[in-house]
């Protein structure tokens, strides 16, 4: 397995589905990605909004490995790193194996908190056809498996680059599976 570093960063100020590549996103401690759509201490998710528009907003930096990008190549689809709505592409780490709560150093400064997986939205079918179904699977025993990303919130402020270095910093024990958020 190669190191795990970050493939491309992407941002976009509107609410729409995908993000455009940037050279550099900056990453502010309890607000997210500085110039994107869902930037902001409360949640900013336009559904979830709606449910609650005074929560937490734990979902302010979206993360894909860029191994699923080749994953659904090999099945047809066109992808470009952003396209899912993604501020961070990752190689070289399972971002779906990690334990909830990891931390996770990206490049010199920046860290993020892991608070769960992306719930996969019909949005997606807007991207390409069949997407949405494409990362949703079922384990043996018929559990959900959403393959779409994970969703951090930022803990320490810093600027995030194509090849950034990224590090991982599990939890203590007793460590949980990630769980949609």
């Amino acid at each position: 397995m190669s190191a795990a570093a970050v493939q491309s960063v992407q941002v976009n100020p509107a609410h729409t589905m995908a993000k455009r590549p940037v050279q550099a996103i900056e990453l502010v401690e309890g607000l997210g990605v500085l110039g994107d759509a869902h930037y902001g201490a409360t949640v900013q998710h336009r559904s979830r909004v709606r449910q609650d528009p005074a929560g937490p907003n734990l979902r302010q930096v979206h993360l894909i490995q860029g191994e699923l990008l080749d994953e659904l190549a090999g099945r047809g689809f066109r992808l470009r790193p952003g396209q899912m709505g993604e501020n961070i592409t990752t190689r070289g780490v399972d971002l779906l194996a990690l334990p909830k709560h990891t931390i996770m150093t990206i490049g010199p400064e920046a860290m993020v908190l892991v608070t769960g997986l992306r719930n996969p939205c019909t949005q997606l079918d807007g991207v390409q056809n069949g997407l949405m179904a494409a990362v949703l699977e079922r384990s043996a025993g018929g559990a959900l498996i959403r393959k779409a990303g994970i969703m951090a919130i930022v803990i320490q402020s810093g600027r995030v680059r194509a090849g950034d270095a990224i590090r991982l910093h599990a939890p203590p024990e007793p460590r949980r599976p990630l769980d949609k958020v």
